[in-house]
Order: structure tokens, then C-alpha cells, then sequence
């Protein structure tokens, strides 16, 4: 027991140093050509699932804070405000500063929480009777949102490949994905859909709480900062994302699932 709170403190540190190193180096973007996806959210989802929600919780408060105090302090886009309650202070007045404290901690606290239970969820799914029922639908649902992604990258990516044929090739890749994902379960192995989808979790849990706050709260703010008109704040919005929602979550899953790996022969991961 002792040993295990001590691994759980080391990792919870390390961790916290990460998250911190990625906010304010290139480290937590990746380059995708025409977006930059962000990884910070990862170290998070990651101390989730080997420290539990509450350490979960208060990494995800660690990101919250790097991200306020980055917007505040570098800027660097015209919708920096949404984290920073002194820009937003500045610009939409006292209001602001509510707003903008719940867009930058209560979506990142959360990233910290949800992929734990996710986890602990579709593991105990996977060890019942219906193991291969429950690890196809599964499955399905992972393939269709991988075909998904791949198909909104290409049809950002490039003008000149018709839509047929990213949805072809999207389908394609999922399909692919599909078929080795059930040859694994073949060999009995359920490691790769509890990580993956504890990955697509925690930064779907980012956007979706993120985007979804800024239309909600920030809707009429939000479209003169980026010189949009009103009515088109909601289609904005979708389109980042289905675009770079979709390709953060299929990054999370694929590095969360290499280094939970890892992680797991060294600290399995236990229900709190």
C-alpha cells in the first residue's frame, strides 16, 4: 500500500512537470499542417488512469492554470481572452472573469476524472460473458470515429481530393483499423480498447467542454474576435470540432495506449 502511494506521488510529480514543460515549449503542439494539436491534455488523461480522479483532478488543475496564466501572460491568438479572466475583464467586463475561470479549469479538471471511470468501465464490460459483443461494438464505434477523423483531415488537408475520395480513404483506414483491433481480440488481449478509448475520452472531454462553454458564454465575444458573424459562431465551432477534436482524440488514443502500456507493467492500474 505504502509503496503504491509513493508510485502514485512520483508519477503525480512527474506528471505535473510535464504538463507544465508542454504549456510553455512547442513540446505540447504537434505540427498536422494545418493545425497544431495539442498533447498537453495527455499527461493528464494519463495520471488519471495510474494516480486516480483525484490526483486526475488536480493535474487536470495544473493544465487549467498553465493555460490561464499562458493566455494572460503571452496571448498569442485573437480568442486568448476565453482562458484569461484579466483579458476578459478588459474586454467584456466583470462577467468576464467567471467565464473565463470556468472555461479554462472546469473542462481541463475533468479531462483529469472522466478517462479513469471510462477505463475502469469498459474493463469490467470486457471481462463479463458478452466480452466479444460488447469488444466489437466497441470496436465498431472506435473504427467509424477513426474513419471519421481521417476523412476530416483529408478534406482540410487538401482542395484538391474530392470528398469521395477522403471518405473512401477514411473508410479504408477504418476499416483496416477494425480488423486488427478484432485479431487482437482474438488473442485474448483487452489492453487496447479500454486505453484507446479512455484517450478519445479525456480529449473529446477537453474540446467538447471547451468549444461547447465559448458558444454558450462567449458566443457574440468570440465572433468579433475572430471576425465572423454571429450566426456563423456555431458552424465555427463544429468545425473545430469534428476537425481538430477528431485528430486530438486519435492522437490521445494512440500515445495514450503506447504509454499506458508501459505504465502498467510497472503500476497496473487499480479501481479506487
Amino acid at each position: 500500500m505504502r509503496n503504491s502511494k509513493t508510485n502514485e506521488l512520483v508519477l503525480t510529480g512527474l506528471f505535473t512537470a510535464i504538463i507544465i514543460i508542454m504549456a510553455f515549449t512547442p513540446l505540447g503542439y504537434i505540427p498536422l499542417v494545418v493545425i497544431n494539436a495539442t498533447i498537453i491534455h495527455i499527461p493528464v488523461i494519463l495520471g488519471s488512469l495510474f494516480c486516480g480522479p483525484k490526483k486526475g483532478a488536480f493535474l487536470g488543475f495544473v493544465f487549467g492554470f498553465t493555460s490561464c496564466l499562458k493566455a494572460t501572460i503571452v496571448g498569442g491568438t485573437l480568442s486568448s481572452f476565453v482562458f484569461s479572466p484579466v483579458l476578459a475583464a478588459s474586454l467584456v467586463g466583470t462577467s468576464g472573469i467567471f467565464k473565463s475561470l470556468f472555461i479554462a479549469f472546469v473542462p481541463r479538471i475533468l479531462v483529469g476524472v472522466i478517462p479513469y471511470f471510462v477505463y475502469i468501465g469498459i474493463k469490467k464490460v470486457l471481462a463479463s460473458e458478452k466480452k466479444n459483443l460488447w469488444g466489437t461494438v466497441l470496436n465498431v464505434l472506435m473504427s467509424v470515429f477513426l474513419a471519421f477523423g481521417v476523412y476530416a483531415f483529408l478534406g482540410k488537408m487538401s482542395e484538391s481530393l474530392s470528398q469521395a475520395a477522403a471518405l473512401g480513404i477514411g473508410i479504408a483506414v477504418g476499416v483496416v483499423v477494425f480488423i486488427v483491433v478484432e485479431a487482437v481480440f482474438i488473442r485474448k488481449s483487452t489492453q487496447v480498447i479500454p486505453f484507446v478509448y479512455a484517450g478519445v475520452a479525456g480529449a473529446m472531454t477537453n474540446t467538447l467542454l471547451v468549444m461547447g462553454s465559448i458558444f454558450v458564454l462567449y458566443k457574440d465575444a468570440y465572433a468579433d474576435a475572430i471576425g465572423v458573424a454571429g450566426n456563423a459562431v456555431l458552424g465555427v465551432i463544429t468545425g473545430v470540432i469534428s476537425f481538430n477534436g477528431v485528430i486530438e482524440a486519435i492522437v490521445a488514443a494512440i500515445i495514450v495506449y503506447l504509454v499506458g502500456l508501459v505504465l502498467n507493467t510497472i503500476k497496473p492500474i487499480a479501481a479506487k
